[in-house]
C-alpha cells in the first residue's frame, strides 16, 4: 500500500507517529474500522479492526499489537529504534518485567540496535520465541539459541549485520515447498541417470553461456569455457565461497589472468550498479560499504548454518540474491551470484553430482524472464535509490584504493540504506527462483535430454548405413540440420561415399525416423529433414 491508513494501529501508527517510512513494505497494516475484514491490496494485507481492538495510547501499545498480530518488519523495528531510542522499551519492561511481548520487544531493540537495555529485577516468564516462525523463515528447531538474559528463544535466521526477512505468504509456501529431487527423479525415470549424467558437461557449458548473456557478454568464448570449468570443478566442492580466502580463489579462477582487479576477494572500494548514459553515469543501486562486507558475508554464512534443514530453494534464493545485493567483490558478482544457485542446490543435496541446471538459460531463453530476472532485483534497488538520490555523487577527481580499484564516485546515504542492507525482504526472490528452478527441470532440461537422446538415436541410425566415427557422424548430423535435409558442396566433397546414388536420400530418412521416435519432440524437427541437391554450405 502506497499510503498509511487512515485511522492507523501497530506498525502503520508507529510509521505515521515518528514518521518512518520502511523501503521494504509492510507487508501488514492494521486500521480501526466499523468491522473486523481482512483485504488484499497491491499484494498487501489491511487487517480492518473493530474499536474495542485498539491498542491504548503510546508507542509500547502499538508495538505490542504489531508483534502480536502483524508481521514483524526487521528493516521498520530497526529504523524505529534508531528513532526512537530505548526509554519507551525500558519502561515497558520495567512495568511488565514477566510479559512476553515486553521482554520480546527488548530482546529485538537489542539485537537491533547494538545497545543495551538495564535488566528489571524481577524479570520471569516462560521461553518465548523473538519471531513467530509460522509467519516468517527462522532457525531451524536445532538451531535455536536461549538468550537467558530476556528468556527469549534466539530463532532470528541471521545476525544483526544480515539477517534477510522470507514473509511466509501462501504463495512464497508454494514456492518453498518446490520439490527439486523429485523432478529430477521424473527426469531421471524418463531418459536415464546415463544420459542426464552424460549431459552434464553440455549442461555446463549452457549455463556458462547463458550467465555471460545475461550480462550482454554472450560473445566471450575464453571466458565462458573458463567459467563453465569453473562450474564443473567447483559447484559443490569445498568451503562455501563467502570467506574471503575462498572468495578470492574463486573470483580469480572465474576471471583468469588477464583483469585489471589487483586484488582478488573482498573489495576494498567502493561500487555501485549502474550504466553510462550520454557520459552520464546512472546508478540503479549503491552496495554496503566495504568494511561492513565481511560482517555481512558472515550474516549470510550464519543464514545457512541456521536454516540447515529447510527448503533448498528457499536457501539458494537468500544465497544467491544476498551475496548479489551485498555484491562483495570488484568484479564477478554476477557470474558468483548465479554459481551460487547450483553450489547451494548441490550441498543441499537436491541436485546430483555432476549435475548443472541451466538456471541462466530459462533466463536469456525467454524474453518475460529477462525482463522478469531484472524486475526481481529492482524489488529492492529501485525503492532503495529512491530514498537516496541526493545521496550519490561524483567528485572532480578520482581515488585509487587498495584493491587497485580507481573511481570518483561519492556516496553519503550507508545510515539510510544500512537497514535495507541488513534486513532485506527476500520472499519475492524465493518466488522468482523456485519458478525459474522449475521450468528448468520440467522445460529447459526435459527439451534437451529429449534432443540428446534423439541425437544419440540419429547417430546409431546414421552408422547403420555408413561406418564412421562418432565425431564425423555428429558433423553429418549438424549438417543435415543447418541445411534443412540439403547435401552441402563442402560434405560431398570431404566423404564422396554421401554422393552415392540413394546414400543420403536413405541417412536423410533414417534421421527423420530417429526423431519421430519420441512423439513428444515437436513436428517442426522432423519437418525439416527432406532431401535435395547439394548446397553451398557445410
Amino acid at each position: 500500500m502506497k499510503t498509511l491508513p487512515a485511522d492507523p494501529i501497530g506498525a502503520a501508527w508507529l510509521a505515521k507517529t515518528y514518521q518512518i517510512i520502511p523501503v521494504g513494505r509492510l507487508p501488514v497494516q492494521s486500521q480501526i474500522g466499523g468491522r473486523r475484514i481482512t483485504q488484499i491490496i497491491d499484494g498487501d494485507r489491511l487487517e480492518t479492526y473493530p474499536e474495542t481492538m485498539r491498542p491504548a495510547s503510546g508507542p509500547a501499545a502499538h508495538l505490542q499489537f504489531h508483534l502480536r498480530h502483524e508481521i514483524p518488519h526487521l528493516e521498520f523495528l530497526s529504523r524505529l529504534f534508531a528513532k526512537t531510542g530505548g526509554d519507551f522499551i525500558q519502561t515497558w519492561v520495567n512495568a511488565e518485567p514477566t510479559g512476553q511481548y515486553a521482554r520480546r520487544a527488548a530482546f529485538l531493540y537489542e539485537w537491533l540496535s547494538n545497545a543495551t537495555l538495564q535488566l528489571p529485577e524481577r524479570l520471569g516468564g516462560n521461553y518465548v520465541d523473538a519471531i513467530d516462525s509460522s509467519k516468517l523463515v527462522a532457525s531451524s528447531t536445532d538451531q535455536v539459541i536461549k538468550s537467558s538474559r530476556w528468556r527469549v528463544n534466539d530463532n532470528l535466521p541471521g545476525t544483526h549485520y544480515f539477517c534477510p526477512m522470507i514473509v511466509k505468504t501462501d504463495a512464497v509456501m508454494l514456492a518453498m515447498k518446490l520439490d527439486v529431487p523429485h523432478l529430477f527423479q521424473n527426469l531421471a525415470a524418463e531418459f536415464g541417470e546415463d544420459l542426464l549424467r552424460r549431459a552434464a558437461i553440455w549442461m555446463t557449458l549452457r549455463e556458462s553461456k547463458a550467465s555471460f548473456a545475461i550480462e550482454r557478454e554472450a560473445d566471450r568464448t575464453n571466458r565462458i569455457e573458463r567459467f563453465a570449468d569453473v562450474m564443473a570443478r567447483r559447484t559443490g566442492q569445498g568451503d562455501l565461497p563467502l570467506s574471503n580466502e575462498a572468495l578470492a580463489q574463486l573470483q580469480g579462477e572465474i576471471l583468469g589472468d588477464r583483469t585489471t582487479v589487483t586484488h582478488f576477494g573482498v573489495r576494498q572500494s567502493p561500487v555501485f550498479v549502474g550504466e553510462t548514459f550520454q557520459y552520464q553515469d546512472v546508478v540503479h543501486y549503491v552496495a554496503p560499504p566495504a568494511a561492513e562486507v565481511p560482517l555481512m558475508l558472515e550474516g549470510l554464512r550464519v543464514f545457512l548454518e541456521r536454516t540447515q534443514g529447510q527448503s533448498p530453494v528457499m536457501r539458494c534464493a537468500v544465497t544467491a540474491f544476498g551475496f548479489v545485493y551485498i555484491h562483495p567483490l570488484a568484479d564477478g558478482n554476477g557470474r558468483i551470484h548465479r554459481f551460487l544457485v547450483n553450489d547451494l542446490l548441490r550441498r543441499d543435496g537436491a541436485v546430483p553430482d555432476p549435475v548443472i541446471l541451466p538456471v541462466s538459460a530459462v533466463i536469456t531463453d525467454d524474453a518475460a524472464e529477462r525482463r522478469a530476472y531484472d524486475m526481481i532485483l529492482d524489488e529492492v534497488s529501485k525503492p532503495l535509490m529512491r530514498t537516496l538520490s541526493d545521496d550519490v555523487s561524483f567528485s572532480a577527481t578520482d581515488i585509487t584504493y587498495p584493491d587497485g580499484v580507481t573511481s570518483n564516485f561519492e556516496f553519503s546515504g550507508v545510515e539510510k540504506a544500512r537497514h535495507v542492507w541488513r534486513y532485506l525482504d527476500l520472499g519475492p526472490h524465493v518466488m522468482y527462483l523456485s519458478n525459474i528452478i522449475r521450468r528448468t527441470l520440467t522445460e529447459q532440461m526435459r527439451e534437451q535430454s529429449r534432443y540428446l537422446r534423439n541425437h544419440a538415436r540419429a547417430r546409431q541410425a546414421l552408422k547403420e548405413i555408413i561406418e564412421m566415427p562418432d565425431q564425423q557422424a555428429d558433423r553429418v548430423l549438424r549438417s543435415i540440420e543447418q541445411n534443412q535435409g540439403a547435401l552441402s558442396n563442402v560434405l560431398a566433397k570431404q566423404m564422396p561415399i554421401l554422393q552415392a546414388p540413394g546414400i543420403w536420400d536413405e541417412i536423410v530418412e533414417a534421421v527423420a525416423r530417429a526423431f519421430q521416435e519420441d512423439l513428444l519432440v515437436d513436428q517442426h524437427v522432423v519437418n525439416r529433414y527432406h532431401p535435395s541437391q547439394p548446397v553451398g554450405g557445410d
